[in-house]
């Protein structure tokens, strides 16, 4: 599979040791990954042209304005089709309340093959 060919996907999180751990694992798996350290660079990458996202990996606390929650609102207004997995502590009540329709949530801790 050629670099340009490999699915794409965009990881949010604030806490640099685990965004690098997360990497690690989806490229391990065969995937291309954007890295995001907050959710307004994760809104920028999302508006990038020259980029066509397969899913976003999103803490929900993302220690500033934007959290994973509006990430993925807004990832699904520029892509209704992308997949998200958000990555928390936060209980299944407030995933059904404030997350997208059809994404997954991935209680921490969690098992790198949870994510791929």
């Amino acid at each position: 599979m050629s670099d340009s060919s490999m699915p794409m996907v965009l990881v949010v999180e604030d806490e640099a040791l685990i965004r690098v751990d997360v990497t690690g694992i989806l490229e391990d798996a065969g995937f291309k990954v954007a890295e995001a350290g907050t959710g307004e660079r994760a809104i920028t990458q999302l508006d990038s042209a020259d980029v066509q996202h397969r899913a976003v990996i999103t803490d929900i606390n993302l220690g500033g304005p934007v959290s994973g929650w509006e990430v993925a609102r807004q990832a699904r207004l520029r892509q209704p089709d992308i997949a998200i997995i958000y990555v928390s502590s936060v209980s299944q009540a407030e995933w059904a309340a404030e997350g997208v329709p059809n994404s997954i949530l991935v209680q921490k801790p969690f098992a790198g093959a949870q994510l791929v």
